[in-house]
């Protein structure tokens, strides 16, 4: 496979997310399968395609001094300057004059030569004048916007929220590419019987810094491996991993996890029930629940029973107080893995947010009834947005007085984040571990 036929799959990719709002990470998987991409040039498809999305506004600020008429531009031209730009400013490994090459190859395919000519001549012009600066740019907001390749209401939303310095260092660690961490299958496994295994299988890992059984990946892909598929472990971020501690269902708990799928909280917290004890694990489409099944298969969990409905409909099936603790892993905006999926922040409104937040209220106030007196109510989000996280349980517990903040959340979570407890919650940014970002809230239903 030659690397001209990489850019052009990336440039078709692209496209099909710019036209559909195709799932980025889908897409190139599907992609790469299709042409049995490996090596250098999966890697090269996976960092143009990712690097692209993740750097949009900023690449398009870097064009437009060239463009004559960029609204009379077709897409498949702009997205191939888009992809052309950002590995000439990018992508060290590949030289200048291959990357204007290979764009006027894929133009002379595409198009004709008046556009050939234009893009030559656009990234010619780029490469001799340089790149526009920031420093044009006077609103802070507007210019670290810009800069990070954020829009524009979302870093306002940010900056009101944490401040310019934190939204930042927020916008900056989502242009960094993620880590694959690993949680290791302790029902069944200690962590250097997973590492040893894995070193076997050419993966390098090392001890995770946030949970005690993750494990960070070096090298390799774990998920193509056989441990992976006997259960060893389950690719997990590090920071979903503490949900389960939070929860901290003991033996013989009946625990509720309300939005389960693709199961990844929901086994864990079996796993951590070593057995004993149940896990009712629901989702809204059966198609995810069959992923809940394939993986509590996968990890050999006797403990887990998976159900198809919507978590907002609850009480239609079980009975008032028949759960020992309750976890809701609520739908979110998702701002909080922009780094796994960059698009998101193209396609996320504001209105957005706030429809949101009402499904999330609801769906707690569907559950608490099912929850026993001196239960645990667990809410958490992969998000970072206050309308979505503290908001959402504030309102929530205006509207129950039957429930309190429990600020024993802290003992429970390893040691690596009790500084950043606050009462009985828990916000992480996606800088202050280099994981996703990530909102629990634990609460406590009162003894009457």
């Amino acid at each position: 496979m030659s690397k001209y036929n990489v850019r052009d799959i990336a440039l078709d990719i692209l496209l099909s997310i710019e036209k559909n709002q195709a799932f980025s990470n889908l897409l190139l998987n599907k992609n790469i399968e299709k042409y049995k991409l490996t090596g250098k040039d999966a890697g090269l498809l996976t960092e143009i395609v990712y690097g692209t999305i993740q750097r949009k506004m900023t690449l398009d600020y870097y064009l437009q001094p060239f463009l004559k008429n960029p609204k009379k531009m077709q897409e498949w031209v702009r997205v191939l300057l888009r992809l052309s730009v950002y590995q000439m400013v990018y992508l060290d490994r590949v030289p200048e004059h291959a990357v204007i090459y290979e764009a006027v190859e894929i133009a002379k395919k595409r198009g004709h030569k008046g556009i050939v000519s234009m893009v030559n001549g656009v990234l010619r012009n780029l490469q001799r004048e340089g790149l526009a600066s920031f420093d044009s740019i006077t609103d802070p907001v507007e210019k670290l916007a810009i800069e990070a390749s954020h829009p524009l209401w979302l870093v306002k939303r940010w900056t009101a929220q944490y401040g310019i310095e934190k939204a930042r260092h927020i916008c900056e660690t989502n242009l960094m590419p993620p880590k694959q961490t690993l949680r290791v299958n302790t029902s069944r496994f200690t962590i250097d019987e997973a590492i040893a295994r894995l070193a076997e299988e050419g993966i390098e890992v090392k001890k995770g810094s946030v949970a005690p059984e993750a494990l960070e990946v070096q090298k390799g892909n774990a998920a193509h491996t056989k441990a992976f598929k006997e259960g060893m472990f389950t690719v997990q971020d590090e920071s979903s991993m503490l949900v389960a501690y939070a929860v901290g269902a003991t033996e013989g708990d009946r625990v509720l996890d309300s939005c389960a799928a693709p199961g990844g909280k929901t086994t864990h917290i079996a796993e951590k029930l070593y057995h004993t004890g149940s896990v009712v694990s629901l989702d809204i489409h059966d198609h995810k629940v069959k992923l809940i099944t394939e993986q509590v298969e996968r990890l050999q969990l006797s403990n887990v029973t998976a159900v198809a409905m919507d978590s907002r409909k609850v009480s239609e099936r079980f009975e008032k107080e028949s759960f020992d603790r309750i976890l809701v892993d609520a739908p979110c905006s998702g701002f909080g893995v922009m780094r796994r999926k960059p698009d998101l922040k193209y396609t996320k409104t504001e209105q957005d947010i706030m429809q949101l937040a009402r499904i999330q209220l609801q769906i707690l106030q569907a559950v608490e009834p099912l929850l026993k007196q001196g239960g645990t109510l667990v809410y958490s989000t992969c998000t970072i947005d206050q309308e979505e996280n503290k908001d959402v349980v504030d309102e929530f517990l205006k509207q129950h007085p039957d429930f309190e903040w429990d600020d024993t959340l802290v003992k429970r979570l390893p040691k690596s984040v009790s500084t950043k407890v606050e009462n009985g919650q828990l916000q992480l940014f996606p800088d202050d571990f280099q994981t996703d970002g990530f909102y629990i809230a634990c609460l406590r239903k009162k003894v009457q």
